[in-house]
């Protein structure tokens, strides 16, 4: 196993994401969005879910 100094990974993840385009981060803002909706969604609803006995 390498040791590489700890500013080392910058140009390299900076280089990997110009090769491979903004697919993954695309990915994932898309998925944290969705889960943040439903949340919000399950949050904001749950309160009509009680009685008023």
């Amino acid at each position: 196993m390498e040791h590489h100094p700890a500013a080392a990974w910058l140009p390299e993840a900076a280089s990997a994401v110009q090769q491979h385009g903004t697919g993954n981060l695309l990915r994932v803002v898309l998925i944290v969005m969705f889960l943040g909706c439903v949340l919000t969604a399950w949050f904001l609803l749950r309160g009509y879910k009680r009685k008023d006995d």
